[in-house]
């Protein structure tokens, strides 16, 4: 786990969006405005990437603020939009709206950038209540944009195990329900999949319009390994869920979702984080 002690410094990087690939080949760029990731999941993919193995710290203590964004970003989206199309995904390595957010709101200053400069697709990944703070400007880009709350479970009890640091639940449900209510495309992601109840299914529905459904052995871009290697395993045996680290389970809930929500209201895996716009009801 991660200590309270969070270091935070300030760097300018060297360029603000980065050439997708892998996982995120859909999309022209990647927009991280930060390094490091104060919520600390324990299953976190990031934690066997070279921005977190290079750090040489413990992942979650650590958070690199990007210096001068907001003006990086405005000169490299010109330049990306004049040689063609720019589809960006914010956040791949990091959570855009983590609690220091709410001081640098660094974030809501790269988003009024957008705002002004549309690329032609945004999706923004995040697990945090704080995004509803910025659907102003969200809805300045609705016609080309994608919001994606991560709930992984219904279960407090899972979260607080593999996730302790993120936020509560329910205010992630409150979020999403915001979201809808604002009328911007919005999704749940389960993402990855961890044990939950069966009404969860349900209670998403109620909130989201879509869902998306992952696990680790699809999402982590190495098939489990990446994940096999941070010791989640051991920590499913102690809550007594082991039957649900299989990719076999995967199916499984993949129908009872389909189920719930109807079959184009479910997206498996990289479908759910590609480029294209969802049609909030």
């Amino acid at each position: 786990m991660a200590s309270n002690k969070l270091q935070i410094t300030y760097r300018k990087p060297g360029r603000l969006l980065n050439p997708a690939s892998g996982y995120l080949t859909g999309y022209t760029h990647t927009l991280n405005p930060y390094a490091g990731c104060a919520f600390a999941c324990t299953y976190c993919y990031v934690r066997r990437l070279p921005v977190a193995l290079f750090h040489q710290k413990e992942w979650g203590t650590w958070v690199d603020v990007k210096e001068n964004a907001p003006h990086m970003l405005e000169k490299e989206l010109r330049r990306a939009k004049q040689r063609g199309k720019v589809t960006i995904f914010m956040s791949s390595s990091t959570d855009p709206y983590q609690p220091l957010e709410v001081q640098t709101q660094l974030s809501r200053s790269l988003l009024e950038v957008m705002a002004k400069d549309k690329p032609d697709f945004l999706f923004v990944q995040t697990r945090s209540p704080l995004i509803t703070r910025d659907i102003d400007l969200l809805l300045e880009l609705k016609d080309r944009l994608c919001v994606s709350i991560t709930i992984e479970t219904d279960l407090e009890q899972v979260r607080q195990t593999l996730s302790p640091a993120a936020p509560p639940l329910a205010a992630r449900m409150k979020t999403l329900a915001r979201l809808k209510q604002a009328g911007l495309p919005a999704q749940a992601a389960v993402s990855p999949l961890l044990p939950f109840s069966e009404q969860f299914p349900q209670l998403l529905k109620e909130v989201a319009d879509w869902v998306c459904l992952d696990d680790f052995f699809r999402g982590d871009g190495a098939q489990g390994k990446r994940t096999e290697k941070l010791g989640i395993k051991s920590l499913y045996q102690q809550l007594g869920y082991e039957d649900w680290y299989t990719p076999d389970k995967f199916t499984e809930v993949c129908a009872l979702f389909q189920k719930v929500f109807g079959e184009h209201r479910v997206l498996i895996s990289q479908q759910g984080f590609m480029p294209f716009l969802r049609q909030p009801s």
